[in-house]
């Protein structure tokens, strides 16, 4: 078996990738559409004629980019990037949720295990520490660069 890329029209990645798998053709074993890669989708079939076959009838896809791709190539997108990945304590940063969305805070500790990271609100007369997740937050200035 190997990885085949489809070419997709933009945004409709998801779309293409549901409609493969819903094809229920059995030479096809599966279909990725990650975030990162912009109008392609990654088949899993036994060969690209099957692939070809079921794009004529799907719309939005393209066409079968030629060549194959193995698993160690598709890899890194199989394994999730943890929210707080690019956060470094001292960090400034911006509350993009919660009861405190809008504030600017600085960064105090990062718990990469449960995706959490501890800031201080700028400004807040008396300073506490508030733990948000990682994805509540937006870098604004980094002491790395």
């Amino acid at each position: 078996m190997s990885i085949y890329a489809v070419k997709t029209t933009a945004s409709q990645e998801q779309t293409v990738a549901d409609m493969i798998i819903n094809r229920e053709e059995p030479s096809v074993h599966a279909a990725l559409a990650p975030d990162s890669l912009t109008s392609y989708v990654m088949v899993e079939a036994d060969d690209s004629g099957i692939i070809e076959r079921i794009l004529e009838d799907i719309p939005h896809a393209r066409s079968v980019i030629p060549g194959e791709s193995g698993i160690s190539e598709v890899e890194h997108f199989l394994s999730p990037k943890p929210d707080v990945e690019g956060i470094a304590e001292g960090d400034i940063v911006e509350l993009i949720a919660g009861p405190f969305k809008g504030e600017k805070a600085q960064v105090q500790r990062i718990d990469e295990g449960k995706d959490q990271v501890t800031v201080e609100l700028y400004e807040a007369t008396v300073p506490i520490p508030v733990t948000v997740r990682g994805d509540q937050i937006r870098v604004l200035d980094s002491d790395e660069r």
